[in-house]
């Protein structure tokens, strides 16, 4: 009981707050294109000043862990290829949709609010995201790009524009200042401390607001087959093939929350915006958005629940 008790208070304030989104919008308290503004400013601004304060106020040398950076990295690839594997015997038409959305998770905005709720300030998070993240971003637009309807061959330009762009991307800057600031060790006075705790505090309730109230529930609808599919693995299948590796390298508490929402946290909001940008239905993609969202807080208290009672937590 105490176990299930530690994964409730550690899931549920996290997706209350996307709920409430869902209400605000349906009450018209907020508007679809205000949700939209918020998403963009949860990006923009608190979500990088979160990361580098998390960064910025330890000792970098002594926290870097190279090994969990770079088994985020590989167990990421692993997941991408697998979910192409599957997309293939599968026969799927939308193959593009497909892998992205398999693969994809929330883990900034997820991973940083759940890391944060259990632990407080956690490196992990950020070196979760440098393992991961820009992956994501690279992979998502040549499998939309090859897999576009009507066409066959990736968009060159489009494969630089978006690697060009990962270099802007706000959460990477300020992980790279973070890290900066951290190496060199700089002034960190109380003035600067207060108003980047008020700031980073912003991200997770607005974020996970601004999530909720994003959500179309007129738009998820056909390919169920294969969004069902594409969200078992997402919450369920790479976490059973992944999770005992992690516990056989020695990840524990934040490394091991951190790995679990990187491998089995809900599919972005991302997937289905960059499925339309790019020229294909986004029907797939926004089915297991929601699928993956609305089960997620049932599968992670399950996921967390089972490692606290293993004592990994």
């Amino acid at each position: 009981m105490e176990n299930l008790i530690f994964s409730l208070n550690a899931t549920l304030p996290v997706f209350l707050l996307m709920i409430l989104g869902i209400i605000f919008r349906k009450l018209n308290i907020v508007s679809q294109s205000f949700a939209k503004q918020l998403n963009s400013f949860v990006f923009l601004i608190p979500l990088p000043v979160m990361v580098f304060k998390n960064l910025a106020t330890i000792d970098i040398q002594t926290s870097w862990n190279t090994k969990f950076v770079l088994f985020c990295f590989g167990v990421t690839v692993l997941s991408i290829l697998i979910s192409f594997v599957i997309s293939i015997l599968l026969k799927e038409e939308n193959k593009g949709e497909f892998i992205q959305a398999s693969y994809r998770s929330s883990a900034a905005l997820l991973g940083m609010a759940l890391i944060q709720n259990i632990y407080g300030d956690s490196i992990m998070g950020p070196l979760m995201i440098i393992g991961s993240v820009p992956l994501y971003n690279i992979v998502a637009v040549i499998v939309l790009s090859f897999f576009k309807p009507g066409l066959h061959g990736i968009d060159q330009q489009l494969i630089k524009k978006t690697c060009f762009g990962i270099l802007k991307n706000p959460i990477i800057i300020g992980i790279l200042i973070g890290i900066f600031y951290s190496y060199f060790q700089l002034p960190y006075p109380p003035v600067l401390s207060k108003t980047i705790d008020y700031i980073s505090a912003l991200a997770s309730p607005l974020g996970l607001i601004a999530m909720g109230a994003s959500f179309n529930f007129e738009k998820a609808k056909g390919s169920l087959k294969s969004a069902v599919i594409a969200s078992f693995m997402k919450l369920f299948g790479f976490c059973m093939l992944f999770i005992p590796l992690a516990i056989h390298f020695g990840f524990i508490q934040d490394q091991m929350v951190a790995i679990l929402i990187m491998l089995g946290s809900a599919s972005t909001v991302t997937c289905y915006v960059m499925a339309k940008n790019m020229g294909h239905e986004g029907t797939l993609s926004s089915t297991v958005v929601m699928i993956t969202t609305l089960l997620s807080g049932f599968s992670i208290t399950l996921w967390l629940f089972i490692l606290k009672s293993m004592g990994i937590l």
